[in-house]
């Protein structure tokens, strides 16, 4: 199997976000099946190597030979997927929406079932393999996900991403019924201890991603939550909708009207026992989760995307979907089409 380079644009000041950590937790995880690097491509790090010296260096491979690079970076991904035109490379695809077309032959691995839909709506003969994106051992550690233990806070909110209808009315009118409501804002030593204190917990992502015009590609912190025995109110939108079943694994935030949500905020805060999902489905949910469960797909994944290069790098062409144009071109055509051969003697 070859040996996998993850793209990064840096890792350090203002590369660092979720999608960083998440490449860099993929990458430290698959180090255990072969070689491993990380590769930055625009900002320069000590210790680390830079693809524009790699590509000067390195020449094309010759048949099934060479790297996997991995792509993930969304507004990069054109500009990246041209740099290594000729060489064998797949897009780990979080959010969706950028608008961007992907190349034939190009494989996709989607941390999502949302994500995965999209581009097999946009890149329906390219492989299409499905990589969830794991938990981090803490979670599942010390999370007490039994929902055990003192909780000192009613109802915590992280601020960022959290709509301005949290922030701004549900958040101020859950206080003025007597509920102890933290908003998260600034830098947590310990989430894991964070999440252990909290009976509710509010995640409403829909407006951020909405206005952005991208997906929520995965949704950590709900599951991170749910792995704390934190009852889970939350918006459905893109891959929240994945796990967060309403009424069984979490509950709609948002519900119709202000009232309904205060009320039903206020019973789980008073019986959370009564709203937290049940405990076996929840494990089973959190194991899918896992790690372990994770390098498996990846397993899986990376057999399937090096056997499809040695067949693209050994000279067979690859499939290529019609353009968007001609499908539509040729469905409006069609009832053209049916009504002469109706009126046909």
């Amino acid at each position: 199997m070859r040996s996998l380079r993850f793209l990064v644009p840096g890792t350090t000041g203002r590369f660092r976000c979720g999608g960083l950590l998440v490449e860099l937790q993929t990458a430290r995880l698959l180090a255990g099946l072969g070689p491993v690097e990380l590769v930055t491509y625009r900002q320069r790090e000590e210790g680390r190597p830079f693809l524009a010296d790699l590509l000067r260096a390195e020449p094309l491979p010759d048949g099934a030979g060479g790297a996997l690079w991995i792509v993930s970076w969304g507004f990069d991904v054109p500009w990246l997927l041209r740099q290594l035109r000729g060489r064998a490379c797949a897009y780990h695809a979080h959010s969706s929406g950028y608008g961007f077309s992907l190349p034939p032959a190009v494989p996709v691995l989607a941390v999502s079932r949302n994500t995965l839909g999209y581009w097999g709506d946009r890149a329906p003969r390219n492989p299409l393999c499905l990589v969830p994106n794991a938990l981090s051992p803490e979670w599942l550690q010390r999370g007490k996900r039994c929902g055990d233990g003192e909780r000192s806070i009613d109802v915590l909110v992280q601020q960022r991403k959290t709509s301005a209808y949290v922030l701004k009315q549900l958040v101020p009118a859950l206080k003025a019924k007597g509920l102890r409501v933290e908003v998260q804002s600034g830098w947590v030593e310990d989430l894991v201890d964070l999440f252990n204190s909290a009976k509710v917990v509010l995640y409403d992502s829909a407006d951020y991603w909405r206005g952005r015009g991208v997906t929520e590609g995965f949704g950590l912190p709900p599951l991170e939550a749910l792995a704390c025995g934190c009852v889970m109110f939350s918006s459905l939108n893109h891959a929240l909708a994945d796990s967060l079943e309403p009424g069984r694994m979490g509950h709609q935030l948002g519900a119709g009207t202000l009232a309904a949500d205060l009320e039903a905020i206020s019973a789980a805060v008073a019986q959370p026992e009564d709203w937290r999902p049940q405990l076996e489905t929840l494990n089973d949910l959190l194991d899918a989760s896992s790690e372990a469960s994770l390098l498996e797909h990846w397993r899986q994944a990376l057999v399937a995307v090096n056997q499809h290069w040695d067949r693209i790098l050994a000279g067979e062409p690859a499939l290529k979907a019609p353009p968007l144009w001609r499908l539509r071109l040729k469905s409006k055509l069609r009832p053209i089409g049916s009504l002469a051969g109706r009126l046909r003697p």
